[in-house]
Parts: C-alpha cells; structure tokens; sequence
C-alpha cells in the first residue's frame, strides 16, 4: 500500500436529486425523489431533505411515497445526467490520466500518476480544488475521500457526506476501521453481515481479531481471506483508467404482469434487438446469450447459451433468446424480462450467422428491416409528460411538468436560473405546449467585446438547507464549505 495519501475517490452528492434541484428553483431545499413512478418502480436517487423521512435508493416507490407522501416524485433525465457526468469526468482527467469511473456520479483517481499530488498535503490541496471546480462548472456539490488505498478512499468519501472532504493520513488506517461495522467494507451485504453477527462479528476489529482461519472456515476460502485483508487495512488494487465490459444487457419491467405468451416472446425479441443495437455502438460482439425472467411471484430466472464464437447478429440472438425462453415457465406471469450478452470481444465471426437457428444455409441478410416490435410501445396519455420533464409552451416558455393525468397536464415554468415559477395547467393536446431539451445548470457564459469569454465565476446555486459543514478527517486543515 502507499506511503502517502495519493488515491481519490469522488462520490456525487444524491446526483439525480441535486440535479434537479438545481434546475428547479422551486425544490431546492425540498424532498426530491427521482426513479420509475409506476406501480413497480423503485428509487434511483433521494435528496438528503427525503433522506430524512428514509426514503432511499432502491427502495420501491410505493413505500417511498407512504414515507415522504409530499416529496417531489420525477422521472429520470439520464441524458441531462450523462452530459453533467462528462462535465465532472473531464475535470477528473485534468488531475490524471489513470480515472477509474464506476458509475456516472463516482469515480477514483490516481493523483500521484497525473503529478497532481505527492503528500497528504498536496493531496488536501488537489481535492479541495476539484470540489471548488465541479461546484463552478455544474453548480453541484461532489464528496472526496483520500487514502493510499481505493477502499479506503471510498470509505472516507462516504464519511465526507454531503460536501466534505476527508483524508485518512497513512498509518491510522486501523485504529479507524476497528469501530465501523463490519457493513462498511466492500462486499459485506446484509446476508454476509447476518452471518457475520451470528457467530459474533460485528465490528472491523472484532473481523482482523476473529482471524484468517475463522473466517475462510465462516465464509469460504476466497470471501474469507478477502475480508481479513481489508479488515487489516490491506488494498493493493490500483486505479484502472479503462475498466473492461463483462456484458451487454437490457430489461424492462412491467407495470402488469404479462399473462400471454406470445405477448412475452414478442417482448424478448424486441429487447434482443435492443441489446444488439447497444452491442453495435460499442463496436462489441458476444458468445454467451443470456436470458432474465422474474416471474409473478418475484422468483428470478436466468438461462444462457454460449455460441461457438461472437456475433453481434439481431437474428442470431433473437433466436437464442427465443430458444432459451422455451425453457421458462412463464404461465403464472412475468414481471420483468432481460436478454444479455457477454463473454465479449471487439470483432464478430462471420461465419456464425446462422448457428443460432441449427446452422440453417440460408445467406444472411445484408441488415434486418427494422422490425415493428422493435419500434416504442404506445405510451398511455397519462403518461406523455413524465414528471420532471423539461416542456415549452409558445406563450410562457420553458417549464418542467409537475404531473399529468385525466386529459390536463400541470407546468411549472422556471429555469435554473429564475427564481421560482408559477404553475399553469393545460389540455394535454394542447399545440402551444411541446417537449423540450434540458437548459445548463449554469447560465451561459458572456461574452467580452472581441469575443473573449468572461472568466466563469462560480455558481451561486443555494445548496439544500439541510447539509452540514464540509469536514475533513485526519487532522489537518479542512476543507469548509458553508450550504
């Protein structure tokens, strides 16, 4: 492990929620929830203010709402999201080549491979400066832990939650992971912390004293010596700027089950069509198809089927799917569907067109007709304007939609930068009224005479009342930050 405090781990505040705080001046400060508001939808991302009810990611929107019955409930912009993300990515590279992402709002950084830092100071210095640069870039606020080890960096960047920064100095890694649970290492879930408290274990230091021995005896040989490393504070793991794709999938799920079994087979081609076009933009192809069902009665299935070698042909992995859903018993109903590819490679065999149907000798066709069922389903009125999305109408301009239903959908017109809008509701045909594109969180930039751009200064967005001072952890200066 390092000597110095050299590895970053940035960690988004509650992303999707602050995103659109920040580009609706009316729910800042509010609860926000942001996932899929149908029957069976579940939180992606909960402001802190929802936090508070304990409303949390993953959790279904149903109990959501029993708990934070008055929270804003909208639906994903991930398109906004991914570009805010590419926002923060590049300003991560400015600091290293070796950035490690693991999600659109988190990622780790080698600083001492970008020359962006050598000590725990420089290092202090390096993230307090990245927070400063995403909150004038994005107007959002990002949390930064800094250890010699990519667990451990984590681990503090969860402890700077929200808007902090904590640096763990070399040397009193120990003495802080002996009192945290046992749950706050990687790869500790609720079943393994369950077991862990069955015989005993429910602190990191309680985990380094029960032994290696003990443990590969409780979990099993690989768990087990992989949970006395890290109760030892032990990571040699490093920054991986390119992380390598296992698969390529895709599902949806249903607010119904669906009884008919054509109806299930239609589903599972078109979702095969869609992995492929994924698979294609990736420049990808795979040998293993793999099919998901979650059956009525929450029961998840998984069949797969390994090909003599990679494709990326629409038919072939329709077939494979097809064949492999012959094997399901769908006739209690299905909630969810998914088809994937993995055992991935950057080149397609040629040859391979037709293995999926027997090795037919039929001539592959130049590139399917796109198919009906590939095309997107009907969408009910109720639901032309999500909750959240952005809309512009001829007479009021830009404004979001608070909620639709019955014929009327309700706007509220703001943008990031004015202050909160009133609230005008419409017929949902209504000409004057149509979709639009998502505004920047920050105003653009003026222009200078002769066109030079004016230095950006940074956002003035008020942060959520709720959030705590920044701290920073490990002795030191902090790094501060009022809300």
């Amino acid at each position: 492990m390092r000597t110095s405090p050299t590895i970053l781990h940035l960690d988004m505040d509650a992303f999707y929620a602050s995103v659109e705080q920040a580009s609706k001046p009316s729910l800042r400060g509010k609860a926000v929830v942001v996932g899929g508001l149908g029957p069976r939808g579940v939180v992606a991302t909960a402001s802190y203010e929802a936090r508070i009810f304990g409303v949390h990611s993953a959790m279904p929107m149903s109990q959501a709402r029993r708990l934070a019955p008055n929270a804003a409930y909208l639906v994903p912009r991930f398109e906004l999201y991914r570009s805010i993300s590419e926002q923060v990515m590049r300003l991560l590279r400015e600091l290293s080549p070796l950035v490690e992402p693991l999600s659109l709002d988190e990622a780790f950084v080698d600083l001492e491979a970008g020359g962006s830092a050598r000590d725990a100071e420089s290092a202090r210095l390096a993230g307090t400066k990245l927070r400063a640069d995403i909150r004038a870039v994005t107007g959002l606020t990002g949390s930064v832990g800094l250890a010699a080890s990519k667990m451990l960096a984590k681990i503090a960047s969860e402890e700077a939650k929200p808007d902090g920064l904590v640096l763990i100095p070399p040397g009193t890694e120990r003495a802080m992971l002996e009192p945290m649970t046992v749950r706050t290492l990687p790869g500790v879930g609720p079943a393994t912390g369950d077991h862990l408290r069955r015989a005993g274990i429910t602190t990191v230091g309680e985990l380094a004293e029960a032994g290696e021995d003990e443990l590969v005896r409780l979990l099993g040989r690989a768990h087990g010596h992989a949970l006395h490393a890290m109760a030892l504070a032990r990571d040699e793991r490093p920054v991986v700027a390119e992380r390598e794709t296992k698969s390529v999938s895709v599902e949806d799920t249903y607010d119904v089950d669906i009884h008919d079994r054509v109806r299930v087979g239609v589903e599972v081609e078109r979702l095969a069509d869609r992995c492929v076009r994924r698979l294609r933009g990736s420049g990808l192809s795979g040998r293993t198809i793999v099919l998901k069902v979650r059956r009525y009665d929450f029961a998840t299935l998984t069949r797969s089927e390994t090909l003599r070698g990679p494709t990326d042909d629409p038919s072939v992995v329709r077939e494979a799917a097809a064949r492999l859903l012959d094997s399901v018993d769908t006739t209690g109903g299905v909630r969810l569907l998914g088809v994937g590819v993995s055992g991935l490679a950057d080149y397609t065999q040629e040859d391979l067109f037709a293995q999926a149907a027997g090795g037919r000798d039929e001539e592959p066709a130049e590139e399917p007709e796109p198919d009906p069922v590939a095309e997107p389903r009907p969408v009910p009125a109720e639901r032309r304007w999500p909750s959240g999305h952005d809309v512009r109408h001829a007479r009021y301009g830009h404004g979001w939609v608070q909620g639709s239903g019955l014929g009327r959908v309700t706007v509220r017109f703001e943008t990031p930068y004015s202050g909160t809008g009133r609230v005008r509701t419409f017929p949902m045909e209504d000409p004057d009224l149509t979709p639009a594109d998502p505004l920047p969180l920050i105003p653009p930039v003026p222009r200078r005479a002769g066109g030079a751009e004016a230095e950006r200064q940074p956002s003035s967005l008020p942060l959520p009342a709720s959030l705590p001072k920044s701290r920073s952890g490990g002795g030191g200066g902090a790094a501060t930050s009022s809300p």
